[in-house]
């Protein structure tokens, strides 16, 4: 696969990821706001805790299309910044970009830990019981806001895209300016 699609690709996944997570997010508010009294307090904390567990297990699963390319997209942004004219730049990208690292490694980190206890979990416990269960959700947990930074923030990459793309190239010449072509009308005020 060719770099350039490779990154089209992993623009693709990010776009789904966004898509997909506003989704559950949408899902997640309209569950919350209909099962909470007006001080935010949950009418069933039992089923409450239950469906905030799949929203965190349904926002990982959404972004497993996304971790692989993730680095990529954001090494790339971080090469297309200096192409950008000044005046097109925004000053929030450095910044999103930023909570996007910090997002990404603190993801990375947690789903090395989950790799360790998964597999000193599968000694005794699988999928599907109580004991298992319970160490992914609190997985899902620790990592649904980083996972939530992704969802606000990602677009950032694509607008450096865009932008980037746009953006004159350095190695073309500069525009010269031509004399405008006299036509009959001009012409005839000159004389």
């Amino acid at each position: 696969m060719s770099r350039p699609h490779a990154h089209r690709e992993f623009l693709d996944h990010l776009d789904g990821y966004i898509r997909e997570a506003k989704k559950i997010l949408d899902a997640w508010n309209v569950y919350s706001d209909e099962h909470t009294d007006l001080d935010g307090w949950p009418y069933d904390d039992h089923a409450y805790g239950l469906r905030q567990q799949q929203r965190d297990a349904d926002t990982a699963a959404a972004f497993e299309n996304l971790r692989a390319g993730a680095q990529h997209l954001l090494d790339t942004a971080d090469a297309q910044l200096p192409l950008v004219p000044a005046g097109t730049a925004q000053t929030r990208w450095i910044y999103q970009l930023g909570v996007l690292r910090d997002a990404l490694e603190r993801l990375t980190t947690l789903h090395e830990e989950w790799l360790r206890t998964r597999d000193s979990l599968l000694a005794d416990a699988h999928p599907g019981t109580k004991v298992f269960d319970a160490a992914l959700a609190e997985h899902h947990a620790e990592c649904w806001s980083y996972l939530d930074d992704w969802a606000t923030h990602g677009h950032v990459i694509g607008e450096i895209n865009t932008a980037a793309r746009h953006a004159p190239s350095p190695l073309a010449p500069a525009p010269t300016m031509r004399p405008a072509r006299a036509t009959g009308r001009t012409a005839a005020a000159r004389r």
